[in-house]
């Protein structure tokens, strides 16, 4: 059934005649804010600046999967042998947005608009291993950080290395959830063996070395005798919940989730985030461009409205609690002072950018998950 209805959804915009000269098609990965975003929010700022031109958006659902509809949508456009494919701007996740590079999907367009010279994220030249410099504008980048109490942490740490030494002080007090339940606690794993585990860099882009992981025994064992003092959560909801109740001291979340959290009155005010060294991941979505799209010109301006510093302030900032995919610097002077110290005052821009990690390629990834199973949790 829910293929039907996406399929119904996409006949509707794709149509079963020629696309009109100047509308606009968007597919978008992701959930339905996704398609709200661009329907309500960018698509009408666009026709207003572009008269005689429509934006139209289809979502092909959250995660992976999503964006895996969008590749296999470009692939079969490819094999037909088109001379133009029916998709102008698409949004993809990380992982999506390297098969397509490599694939020969894509466009390479990130030159050619202003706005591109403002993205100062490594995650936007490297995905999972994969080089995508030129071809991707990130929509947004969704961060990972500790959160903490202030009032029981008074000097917080700055760095795996000051974190293991504070738990070991203050046992139980440092909780996250294993890599169950939840990304925040995968991520805070991530950011222990980019700290412990050997060459970070080569984690993050490849090449891969199969018997790296031989190598990561005194990191994970080190990690297992850091458990000990901590206290294990039920996933990113719980770890929030129990800084809230005050159960814990700190652990790590997702910075728009506990932004959101916070507006919302479910965790007090005056909980604070920290950036550890060397770094913990985030997950960007990408803007990208079909290699046959039908306007491609029209499909890099949308862009660069869409990656503005006013839209990544007014749109990407206030709207979600999303760390924007250009400069932050950028987007400062766009943003009243109250939303600019709410997202930038605990991590600062300079920090984002240096200690914003992307995920581990999918081999080390795997087989960190499959090492920690082995020797941590058991």
């Amino acid at each position: 059934m829910k293929k039907l209805i996406l399929g119904t959804a996409l006949a509707i915009v794709f149509g079963a005649g020629p696309v009109m000269a100047e509308q606009l098609t968007v597919i978008t990965a992701g959930d339905q804010n996704m398609v709200d975003y661009v329907n309500n929010y960018l698509g009408p700022m666009f026709e207003k600046e572009n008269p005689g031109t429509t934006v139209r958006a289809v979502g092909t659902g959250p995660g992976d999967a999503g964006s895996q509809k969008i590749i296999e949508r470009l692939e079969a456009q490819k094999q037909a042998n088109k001379d133009k494919w029916d998709v102008d701007v698409a949004v993809v996740h990380e992982k999506a947005a390297g098969d397509l590079v490599k694939d020969g999907l894509l466009k390479k367009y990130r030159a050619d608009i202003a706005t591109g010279k403002f993205v100062t994220r490594e995650n936007a030249d490297m995905a999972l291993g994969t080089d995508v410099k030129g071809y991707v504008m990130p929509m947004f980048n969704s961060q990972t950080a500790i959160a903490y109490n202030p009032a029981l942490v008074k000097n917080p740490p700055q760095s795996y290395d000051e974190l293991v030494k504070w738990v070991k002080a203050n046992p139980k007090q440092f909780g996250y959830n294993g890599i169950k339940g939840g990304m925040s606690g995968v991520a805070f794993v991530v950011g222990w063996m980019y700290a412990y585990g050997g060459d970070a860099k080569t984690l993050e882009n490849g090449p891969y070395k199969k018997g790296e992981s031989a190598d990561w025994s005194k990191a994970l064992a080190a990690l297992k005798t850091f458990n000990q003092n901590v206290t294990m959560t039920p996933g990113n909801a719980g770890t929030l919940d129990m800084l809230a109740r005050g159960e814990i001291a700190m652990g790590p979340v997702w910075v728009d989730m506990f932004y959101t959290w916070q507006a919302n009155g479910q965790i007090p005010p005056d909980l604070k985030l920290v950036l550890p060294a060397p770094g913990m991941p985030g997950q960007p979505m990408h803007y990208v461009i079909p290699a046959k799209a039908e306007h491609p010109k029209l499909a890099e301006k949308f862009i660069a409205l869409a990656t503005s510093p006013e839209v990544q302030a007014n749109g990407i900032v206030k709207k979600f609690n999303w760390y924007p995919g250009i400069d932050a610097t950028k987007v400062e002077a766009k943003l009243d002072p109250k939303t600019w110290n709410k997202l930038f005052t605990d991590i600062k821009p300079k920090e984002l950018a240096e200690y914003g990690k992307p995920f581990p390629i999918k081999p080390y990834f795997d087989g960190i998950l499959e090492a920690y199973e082995k020797q941590v949790a058991n």
